[in-house]
């Protein structure tokens, strides 16, 4: 399926990635949120490739080095994310155990996936395969921030449980490699340019 609709340039347009308003192409700034315009964001690709990609080597510290290291009676445990995981699941504590391997394991790996797929993708696409990819960046996007819910929860029980000599909890090294990656793709996210998905569009009804 290709479409005949024409892009906002073909009619002297460009649209705002803020807030959508056309404006006439060559106008500087957007006329409603004064955001600086440009036709597609400057190196929109190469920005989001090279985040991407740090943030999948963040997440090989995040995942290999301890999150978290529990202090009970003098007997020191360490856990990394997934090993929290299990011993979680272990004590019956099913739906955080769910929770947080989703938010923490399925999220960040499914988000760098959809990224990269946007990122290397560049054949030419039909209509119906553009709007698939954009409910696939749309929901990338919004879901990226759930990742921190680990953080969180190490953030709270080192605040909360503190019990000197009896239990006590201390970050690991890999919150911070696991908070950067977060933060990282999420700057991905938002360097991508998703006006990039309906251009290949365009360059197939060229071909039509």
């Amino acid at each position: 399926m290709t479409s005949s609709a024409k892009k906002a340039w073909d009619a002297g347009l460009q649209s705002c990635h803020v807030c959508q308003r056309l404006e006439p192409l060559g106008t500087d700034h957007c006329s409603r949120c004064t955001t600086v315009l440009k036709v597609r964001k400057p190196y929109s690709r190469q920005r989001t490739l090279a985040l991407t990609s740090t943030a999948s080597l963040l997440m090989l510290p995040a995942h290999l080095l301890p999150i978290m290291r529990t202090e009970t009676l003098g007997d020191s445990q360490e856990n990394t994310i997934v090993g929290g995981v299990l011993t979680l699941w272990d004590h019956g504590s099913y739906p955080i155990a769910v929770l947080i391997f989703f938010a923490s394991v399925t999220v960040p790996i499914g988000k760098l996936s959809a990224l990269f797929w946007l990122v290397w993708s560049d054949k030419a696409i039909d209509l119906d395969t553009a709007h698939r990819n954009s409910r696939l960046f749309h929901l990338a996007h919004w879901v990226g921030p759930w990742s921190m819910v680990d953080v969180f929860v190490v953030a709270i029980l080192v605040g909360l449980v503190q019990l000197s000599g009896v239990l006590q909890i201390y970050p690991g090294l890999a919150i911070v490699s696991f908070a950067a990656m977060v933060v990282t793709t999420m700057l991905a996210a938002n360097a991508f340019d998703e006006r990039l998905i309906w251009d290949r569009v365009k360059a197939q009804d060229g071909q039509s």
